[in-house]
């Protein structure tokens, strides 16, 4: 045993007779210190004084030890050993706080990526939310390289690995996703993930909800349609998934007047950066209410 501490600590045996004798001495003198604090204190002994004198203890231990590391040569020892504690319980209490606290977000998206990039970007310095996951369902698709890029991890679903079966959702529960946000996915959420995953799963659209929604309402066939029917507004509709495209609950909209100038492309473009500018913040305001709530 002894020579194993020895090995342990990196100490010759006159130096490990120290230590322990520094270990029993300090602990002594906190069990003392201890008692008698709670014996001037006047309190009863029950189990609530037995509490106490653990907590109290448990401070004066440290305080105990280094005091008595000194006469004894061993304060090098101690002030390392005690570090080394105090880092371990840091981390054990940040550990528990992330698994506690920390609100985990899968992104679904198909194409170029770039409202992810936006996401992504939002909530890199958010200590309390992270884009933990983007999932994807086409090979080569720009936001693969995105992902990598960020060092967050890119599943993809094909036809062995389906989206919405059992070993897909329990994917993502393994890895504690609250919610999934849809940016540019151009698959049809099935029934099954929208059961696993009640009012937290959030897509965005590039037109003014219930209008140009959709099957086959998407990207520039959105815009084309909107150009084509001569309307005089278009914009963003933010809402929560359910079994139909397009469909859900709206959670925020935001309008932009058409101008006659305005072309598919043009609005396509300018589409794109109110989903750049609104969608993350709405994606925060939404995650954290339902977390808090």
């Amino acid at each position: 045993m002894f020579k194993k501490l020895q090995a342990k600590w990196n100490v010759n045996g006159r130096n490990l007779l120290l230590i322990i004798a520094t270990f029993a001495i300090g602990g002594s003198i906190c069990g003392f210190l201890g008692r008698k604090l709670l014996l001037l204190s006047g309190l009863e002994k029950n189990f609530g004084w037995f509490l106490l004198y653990i907590i109290l203890i448990t401070i004066l231990w440290p305080f105990c030890v280094i005091l008595v590391s000194f006469p004894l040569g061993q304060f090098a020892f101690f002030k390392k050993y005690i570090k080394k504690i105090l880092k371990r319980v840091m981390l054990s209490r940040s550990f528990v706080a992330g698994i506690n606290n920390n609100i985990r977000i899968a992104i679904f998206a198909s194409g170029a990526g770039s409202n992810a990039q936006k996401i992504i970007e939002y909530f890199r310095k958010e200590p309390h939310i992270k884009i933990d996951l983007v999932v994807c369902n086409k090979p080569g698709a720009g936001v693969i390289k995105i992902a990598g890029d960020n060092n967050i991890e890119c599943l993809m679903v094909n036809r062995e690995f389906p989206l919405g079966s059992d070993l897909f959702i329990a994917a993502l529960k393994k890895r504690r996703i609250d919610f999934i946000i849809l940016a540019g996915f151009l698959i049809k959420i099935p029934s099954a993930l929208i059961m696993a995953f009640p009012k937290k799963i959030i897509n965005i659209h590039p037109a003014l909800l219930p209008a140009y929604g959709g099957k086959g309402m998407y990207g520039m066939f959105v815009h084309e349609a909107v150009i084509a029917n001569k309307e005089n507004k278009s914009g963003i509709s933010i809402h929560y998934v359910d079994e139909l495209y397009d469909h859900g609950e709206i959670i925020f909209q935001a309008t932009y007047d058409i101008l006659p100038a305005d072309t598919a492309e043009t609005l396509a473009q300018t589409i794109h950066r109110l989903e750049h500018t609104h969608y993350p913040p709405v994606i925060e305001k939404i995650v954290k209410k339902q977390k808090t709530s």
